[in-house]
Protein backbone atom coordinates (compact mmCIF):
# COMPACT_ATOMS: atom_id res chain seq x y z
CA UNK A 1 0.00 0.00 0.00
CA UNK A 2 1.55 3.22 -0.86
CA UNK A 3 2.58 5.96 2.14
CA UNK A 4 -0.61 8.86 1.92
CA UNK A 5 1.09 12.18 1.00
CA UNK A 6 2.23 14.55 3.84
CA UNK A 7 0.99 17.74 4.63
CA UNK A 8 3.92 20.30 3.78
CA UNK A 9 3.01 23.84 3.79
CA UNK A 10 4.60 26.51 4.61
CA UNK A 11 2.82 28.18 8.23
CA UNK A 12 1.95 24.71 9.31
CA UNK A 13 3.30 23.86 13.06
CA UNK A 14 3.96 19.87 13.11
CA UNK A 15 5.26 18.19 16.05
CA UNK A 16 7.73 15.68 14.51
CA UNK A 17 8.81 12.89 16.14
CA UNK A 18 11.81 10.24 15.36
CA UNK A 19 12.50 7.09 16.51
CA UNK A 20 15.63 4.68 16.40
CA UNK A 21 15.26 1.24 14.41
CA UNK A 22 14.04 -1.51 16.49
CA UNK A 23 14.03 1.45 19.62
CA UNK A 24 17.46 0.67 19.58
CA UNK A 25 19.65 4.50 21.27
CA UNK A 26 20.36 6.88 18.57
CA UNK A 27 21.91 9.04 21.31
CA UNK A 28 24.77 6.87 22.92
CA UNK A 29 26.15 10.26 24.60
CA UNK A 30 26.64 13.95 24.98
CA UNK A 31 29.00 13.98 21.56
CA UNK A 32 26.17 12.28 19.85
CA UNK A 33 23.78 15.09 21.56
CA UNK A 34 26.04 17.65 20.70
CA UNK A 35 26.21 16.91 17.32
CA UNK A 36 22.71 16.84 16.43
CA UNK A 37 21.84 20.09 17.91
CA UNK A 38 24.66 21.33 16.45
CA UNK A 39 23.14 20.19 13.42
CA UNK A 40 19.88 21.49 13.80
CA UNK A 41 21.00 25.16 14.76
CA UNK A 42 22.65 25.13 11.80
CA UNK A 43 19.98 24.03 9.38
CA UNK A 44 17.44 26.07 10.87
CA UNK A 45 18.42 29.68 10.07
CA UNK A 46 19.78 28.23 6.32
CA UNK A 47 16.02 26.79 5.98
CA UNK A 48 13.83 28.86 7.47
CA UNK A 49 12.15 26.31 9.54
CA UNK A 50 11.18 27.79 13.48
CA UNK A 51 11.67 25.59 16.17
CA UNK A 52 9.40 26.12 19.23
CA UNK A 53 10.25 23.30 21.30
CA UNK A 54 12.75 19.78 21.08
CA UNK A 55 14.06 17.62 23.49
CA UNK A 56 16.40 14.59 22.67
CA UNK A 57 15.71 11.04 24.88
CA UNK A 58 17.99 7.99 24.13
CA UNK A 59 16.06 5.98 21.03
CA UNK A 60 13.76 9.27 19.85
CA UNK A 61 13.54 12.98 19.77
CA UNK A 62 10.61 15.25 19.26
CA UNK A 63 10.41 18.79 17.77
CA UNK A 64 8.17 21.41 17.07
CA UNK A 65 8.98 22.68 13.86
CA UNK A 66 7.26 25.30 11.58
CA UNK A 67 8.53 24.87 8.07
CA UNK A 68 7.95 28.68 6.18
CA UNK A 69 10.54 28.68 3.06
CA UNK A 70 11.94 25.41 2.85
CA UNK A 71 9.79 22.23 3.18
CA UNK A 72 9.94 20.36 6.50
CA UNK A 73 10.90 17.21 4.06
CA UNK A 74 14.10 19.23 2.59
CA UNK A 75 14.50 20.11 6.18
CA UNK A 76 14.42 16.47 7.66
CA UNK A 77 16.19 15.17 4.80
CA UNK A 78 19.29 17.23 5.63
CA UNK A 79 18.97 16.73 9.00
CA UNK A 80 18.55 12.75 9.58
CA UNK A 81 21.10 11.78 6.56
CA UNK A 82 23.60 13.86 8.20
CA UNK A 83 22.94 13.16 11.66
CA UNK A 84 22.81 9.23 10.55
CA UNK A 85 26.14 9.14 8.20
CA UNK A 86 28.01 10.65 11.09
CA UNK A 87 26.88 8.74 14.00
CA UNK A 88 27.73 5.27 11.37
CA UNK A 89 30.63 6.32 10.83
CA UNK A 90 31.14 7.59 14.75
CA UNK A 91 30.42 4.19 16.04
CA UNK A 92 31.74 2.34 13.41
CA UNK A 93 28.06 1.12 12.42
CA UNK A 94 26.71 0.81 9.14
CA UNK A 95 22.82 0.72 8.03
CA UNK A 96 19.96 2.38 9.29
CA UNK A 97 19.73 4.77 12.18
CA UNK A 98 16.17 5.42 12.13
CA UNK A 99 12.53 3.26 12.36
CA UNK A 100 10.99 4.51 9.21
CA UNK A 101 10.35 7.83 7.75
CA UNK A 102 9.72 10.90 10.73
CA UNK A 103 6.27 11.17 12.10
CA UNK A 104 4.81 14.27 11.78
CA UNK A 105 1.79 15.41 13.17
CA UNK A 106 -0.31 18.20 12.18
CA UNK A 107 -1.00 20.55 14.89
CA UNK A 108 -3.52 23.48 15.49
CA UNK A 109 -1.36 26.56 16.72
CA UNK A 110 -3.34 28.65 18.73
CA UNK A 111 -5.64 26.40 20.94
CA UNK A 112 -2.70 23.62 20.88
CA UNK A 113 0.94 25.74 20.94
CA UNK A 114 1.43 25.79 25.07
CA UNK A 115 0.29 22.08 25.53
CA UNK A 116 2.73 20.78 22.79
CA UNK A 117 5.60 22.51 24.09
CA UNK A 118 4.55 21.62 27.91
CA UNK A 119 4.36 17.67 26.35
CA UNK A 120 7.58 17.65 24.44
CA UNK A 121 9.77 19.67 26.88
CA UNK A 122 8.33 17.32 29.87
CA UNK A 123 9.69 14.28 28.00
CA UNK A 124 12.88 13.67 29.28
CA UNK A 125 11.03 14.09 33.30
CA UNK A 126 8.56 11.38 31.88
CA UNK A 127 11.49 9.33 30.69
CA UNK A 128 13.52 9.34 33.80
CA UNK A 129 16.63 11.13 32.51
CA UNK A 130 16.08 13.91 34.61
CA UNK A 131 14.91 13.33 38.04
CA UNK A 132 12.75 16.55 39.03
CA UNK A 133 11.77 19.96 37.14
CA UNK A 134 14.56 21.48 39.18
CA UNK A 135 16.84 19.65 37.24
CA UNK A 136 14.91 19.63 33.84
CA UNK A 137 15.21 23.75 34.11
CA UNK A 138 18.79 22.84 33.41
CA UNK A 139 18.80 19.63 31.00
CA UNK A 140 21.05 20.67 28.31
CA UNK A 141 18.71 18.15 25.42
CA UNK A 142 15.67 20.19 25.56
CA UNK A 143 14.12 23.15 25.17
CA UNK A 144 13.11 23.95 27.98
CA UNK A 145 16.29 25.17 29.88
CA UNK A 146 16.50 27.74 26.67
CA UNK A 147 13.11 29.35 27.94
CA UNK A 148 14.39 29.00 31.31
CA UNK A 149 17.18 31.18 29.97
CA UNK A 150 19.92 28.63 31.70
CA UNK A 151 21.20 27.68 28.55
CA UNK A 152 21.48 29.56 24.77
CA UNK A 153 19.91 27.77 21.22
CA UNK A 154 19.67 30.54 18.54
CA UNK A 155 17.09 28.50 16.54
CA UNK A 156 14.68 27.86 19.25
CA UNK A 157 11.90 30.56 18.87
CA UNK A 158 11.70 31.80 22.02
CA UNK A 159 9.81 35.15 22.22
CA UNK A 160 6.87 34.42 20.25
CA UNK A 161 6.35 32.07 23.01
CA UNK A 162 7.05 34.10 25.86
CA UNK A 163 4.72 36.68 24.48
CA UNK A 164 1.40 34.67 24.31
CA UNK A 165 0.21 35.60 27.42
CA UNK A 166 1.08 35.92 30.77
CA UNK A 167 0.81 33.63 32.74
CA UNK A 168 3.60 31.98 30.46
CA UNK A 169 6.17 34.59 31.13
CA UNK A 170 5.14 34.54 34.98
CA UNK A 171 5.55 30.65 34.90
CA UNK A 172 8.88 30.67 33.27
CA UNK A 173 10.60 33.84 34.85
CA UNK A 174 9.67 35.00 38.11
CA UNK A 175 11.68 33.87 40.69
CA UNK A 176 9.07 34.39 43.01
CA UNK A 177 7.76 31.37 45.39
CA UNK A 178 3.84 31.30 44.81
CA UNK A 179 4.80 30.88 40.89
CA UNK A 180 7.12 28.44 40.79
CA UNK A 181 4.43 26.50 43.24
CA UNK A 182 2.45 27.10 39.64
CA UNK A 183 4.94 25.49 37.21
CA UNK A 184 5.10 22.58 39.41
CA UNK A 185 1.65 21.90 39.72
CA UNK A 186 1.17 23.27 36.11
CA UNK A 187 3.14 20.27 34.76
CA UNK A 188 1.69 17.28 36.29
CA UNK A 189 -2.17 18.52 35.68
CA UNK A 190 -1.56 20.97 32.52
CA UNK A 191 -3.60 23.59 34.32
CA UNK A 192 -2.37 26.88 35.85
CA UNK A 193 -3.11 27.37 38.99
CA UNK A 194 -4.05 30.49 40.20
CA UNK A 195 -0.36 32.61 40.27
CA UNK A 196 0.04 36.01 42.79
CA UNK A 197 2.49 38.17 42.36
Amino acid sequence: MPRLARLDIAGLLQHVIVRGIERRDIFIDDIDRQNFVDRVATLLPETGVRCYAWAILSNHFHMLLMPTATPLASFMRRLLTGYAVSFNRRHKRCGHLFQNRYKSIVCEEEPYLLELIRYIHLNPLRAGMVASLEELDHYRWSGHAVLMDNRSFSGQETNSILSRGTLLVIFLFSGDAACYFSIDSFCPTGTFPPCHV
